[in-house]
């Protein structure tokens, strides 16, 4: 079965990852956030799966934990004090899951021979699930090391756990795209390492794999 979607694997966790970062740009925040993005939150899950299909043994557990994380979105549409009971849990398993898609993505794009649609669509997935790991590794350092970002209480005394997600979200990839508005800033040392660790793994995702996949392509295109 798994076999069938393989094909399409970089669309469909593509296509479930833009939703997760912008849905809420079309959709109502409140309908977004408690019904839609959990749901497709098990789909881009279940579009790793398919992405590590090849990988039995870590698509068995992932599979796992598809099943665990389907049964504790079902219990969170029922009582929503379960979202603050397993925060660390889910903050853990979310960050596994993604190290190992992201691994797996730069692995297909670094050995493909031919550059296609297939390819292009996996860089720019990588590129997102990158910004998706840096999203957990300042979630962490700020769970562990309370403060360590100033910006995100600019506008809330009592700050919900939901608004310091979205604002560390929003740091996370303006850091990986060294745009670096200045407007959220790491004032911790352990802070300020994570940021300068995420800016060189976006540097170092465009300069070293796009390069190769251009390389590639030149090479393809001049065989043609």
């Amino acid at each position: 079965m798994l076999d069938k979607f393989y094909s399409y694997r970089f669309e469909l966790f593509l296509f479930t990852q833009l939703i997760i970062l912008f849905g809420s740009l079309f959709i109502p925040l409140d309908l977004f956030e408690n019904w839609i993005m959990p749901l497709f939150l098990l789909i881009n899950i279940a579009s790793g799966i398919i992405l590590l299909s090849k990988k039995r043994l870590v698509s068995k557990l992932l599979v796992i934990f598809l099943a665990i994380s389907t049964i504790f979105v079902a219990f969170t549409f029922f009582d929503s004090t379960l979202n603050e009971n397993y925060n660390y849990i889910k903050l853990a398993s979310y960050f596994i899951f993604y190290g190992f898609v992201t691994i797996e993505i730069v692995k297909q794009v670094w050995n493909a021979k031919d550059v296609g649609k297939n390819v292009i669509l996996g860089l720019i997935s990588g590129y997102i699930s990158l910004g998706l790991l840096s999203f957990f590794l300042c979630l962490t350092v700020e769970i562990i090391y309370p403060n360590s970002f100033s910006g995100i209480t600019t506008h809330a005394i009592n700050i919900g756990p939901s608004e310091m997600s979205d604002s560390l979200m929003y740091y996370s990839y303006i850091t990986l795209m060294t745009i670096g508005y200045g407007d959220i800033l790491p004032i911790t040392p352990i802070a300020q390492k994570a940021a300068i660790f995420i800016g060189l793994i976006g540097q170092f995702y465009l300069v070293v794999l796009t390069a190769i996949v251009v390389g590639k392509y030149i090479n393809q295109s001049s065989k043609n």
